[in-house]
C-alpha cells in the first residue's frame, strides 16, 4: 500500500494542534485510508470499531514530540542560527512559558522566518524517516 506524503503530512499536522492528545489520526495499513479523531466531535471521523484490536492493521501518526522534535529542535536551531542566545534559552526551559519567551526571542532577533523553514524541513524529514521506519511507503509526487 502506497500513501500520499500530503496525507500524513495533513494528519500529522492535525495531531500536533491544540492541547496534547486532544487530536488522534491512525493509518489503516491495509487501505491506506486515515481516521482523525478529536476531542471536539464535530471534527472527528466515524473510527472502525476494530480500531483497538488491529495492532497490526492501524499504525497511530505520531505527534512532535514522538517524532523527537520538541525541545532537541529549538536547540539545534539556536545553535545554527543564534549561538550567542543559547545559553538564555536553556533557561527558558527551565521554567514555563519556555516556548512563549523562544517564539518573543525569535520574534526580536528576525530570524521567525528561518525558524519556521528549519521547523518545516525537519517534521518533514522526521515523518519520512518514521514512515520509512514503519513500512508505509510513500507515492513520489
Amino acid at each position: 500500500m502506497k500513501i500520499k506524503f500530503e496525507d500524513i503530512e495533513h494528519a500529522f499536522l492535525f495531531v500536533c494542534i491544540g492541547s496534547m492528545e486532544q487530536h488522534e489520526a491512525f493509518l489503516c495499513k491495509e487501505t491506506g485510508k486515515i481516521y482523525m479523531c478529536s476531542m471536539d466531535e464535530e471534527t472527528s471521523d466515524e473510527l472502525p470499531e476494530d480500531i483497538d484490536d488491529e495492532v497490526d492493521k492501524y499504525i497511530k501518526i505520531p505527534d512532535e514530540k514522538e517524532l523527537g522534535l520538541g525541545r532537541r529542535l529549538v536547540f539545534n536551531f539556536a545553535y545554527q542560527y543564534l549561538p550567542d542566545e543559547v545559553e538564555r534559552i536553556e533557561g527558558y526551559f527551565r521554567s514555563k512559558g519556555a516556548y512563549s519567551k523562544f517564539r518573543a526571542l525569535i520574534i526580536r532577533r528576525n530570524v521567525l522566518e528561518e525558524w519556521y523553514e528549519f521547523k518545516s524541513s525537519a517534521e518533514t524529514n522526521a515523518l519520512r524517516e518514521w514512515c520509512k521506519d514503519n513500512g508505509i511507503e510513500i507515492l513520489l509526487s
